[in-house]
């Protein structure tokens, strides 16, 4: 199945053609708890969710720089959409991996096919003749009311139900008829309109063709059993599946910069002073502009650097990975400590419910909360393999 084919560079010009009315949706979203109808609709028009999806499947194959440049872009305007085309988006790339039939299954007869996760492993796989029965409930499966399928993170059992040893980490491929949203389970301070619900399954049935194994996603061996040649999906599953994220909390970080400029153009200070005429926030501006440019800069150089090593035929080593994590997880922070110091100094006024500061504020930080972007274990691999040792145990998760 082919669908009618995009230009990546197109994308995001057409997403965000109308600005007013895609940064309206972003308040209409943060009311209703989940993207309105209309921003789907504008995200499905510009094909923002199939830039990663394979060509033979309606999708553009987009490189890593198209698709963060298009994840800031939007979340600049609209901080929930950004994060679901973030999320979402990269779901294309890893069933790109799977077997043909699930992919006919998923895009065969619409390549707009959207589908949710999480990861985490919350579920009990327990293994029966032809596949696996799964139960579970997972939190924070961003825009999940707009997709009929979902990946989902499992431990596997063994037919007696003992989760077998070593663990195995399995992601599923699973149908919107086989789980349950939960639909008041998503009340935050931030990237309310993400609509990130828990998902509920009850002993459904997933056969072998909709299991993947994490190990082999980790250490390249399940792109390599689906023949993929095309670079990008060959890149490690630890630089592009936080690639969007990341690309998210920058672009909303970004969004906060812009609203903070135009609060400040006209405002006076309390001692009555314009702040063009006030040295010292005019020096917080322009650092945490620099700063965040920064962020958006290394995000993505580190992004292409990775691609251009796998372009070669090149190994990324674990180091070069963990470096790449560390990147990723600081582009984050680096962002949203630059927006706070503007922020602080916009005065009191910035923290009113009518000012859209405070939410791209609320937003950036929820942005944080990730657990891609926890720096700890991350830092620690980094740091022990720039001097030459190889972690191991938990040091090497989402590495």
């Amino acid at each position: 199945m082919t669908g009618t084919l995009i230009s990546p560079d197109s994308v995001l010009p057409a997403v965000t053609a109308d600005r007013d009315a895609l940064f309206a949706e972003g308040l209409e979203a943060d009311t209703l708890g989940k993207l309105p109808d209309s921003t789907v609709t504008r995200m499905k028009d510009a094909g923002v969710i199939r830039l990663l999806q394979p060509v033979d499947y309606g999708g553009m194959e987009a490189t890593p720089r198209q698709f963060a440049e298009t994840v800031m872009g939007i979340a600049r305007i609209n901080p929930s959409a950004g994060w679901v085309a973030g999320i979402v988006g990269v779901h294309p790339w890893q069933l790109a991996m799977a077997d043909k039939s699930v992919q006919d299954d998923v895009w065969g007869t619409d390549p707009d096919t959207w589908m949710a996760s999480p990861y985490m492993p919350n579920g009990v796989a327990v293994r029966v003749d032809g596949g696996y029965r799964m139960s579970g409930r997972w939190s924070f499966s961003s825009g999940t009311d707009h997709c009929t399928w979902a990946f989902l993170g499992a431990m596997a059992h063994d037919a007696d139900g003992n989760m077998e040893l070593p663990p195995r980490m399995l992601h599923v491929v699973i149908p919107r008829t086989d789980y349950e949203i939960i639909e008041d389970s998503w009340d935050v301070v931030g990237l309310k309109g993400t609509g990130s619900k828990d998902l509920v399954v009850e002993n459904a049935f997933i056969p072998d063709e909709r299991v993947m194994e994490y190990d082999h996603l980790i250490d390249g061996s399940q792109v390599a059993r689906a023949g993929l040649e095309q670079t990008v999906y060959r890149m490690p599953w630890s630089c592009v599946f936080p690639l969007g994220i990341t690309a998210a909390t920058v672009g909303i970080s970004e969004g906060l910069l812009d609203t903070a400029r135009e609060y400040l153009e006209d405002r006076i200070g309390a001692q009555g002073t314009a702040i063009k005429d006030d040295p010292y926030v005019l020096y917080q501006l322009g650092e945490s502009e620099a700063k965040i440019y920064q962020a958006r800069q290394a995000l993505i150089a580190n992004a292409e650097e990775i691609h251009d090593i796998v372009d070669r035929g090149d190994e990324v080593s674990f180091a070069r990975r963990a470096q790449g994590r560390r990147t990723q997880a600081e582009a984050a922070w680096t962002a949203v400590r630059a927006v706070d110091n503007i922020y602080a100094r916009c005065g009191g006024t910035a923290l009113r419910m009518d000012k859209p500061m405070q939410r791209f504020w609320r937003d950036a930080h929820a942005g944080l909360h990730h657990a891609i972007h926890v720096p700890s274990t991350v830092f620690h691999a980094s740091a022990l393999s720039s001097l030459g040792v190889d972690p191991e145990g938990p040091l090497r998760a989402m590495i």
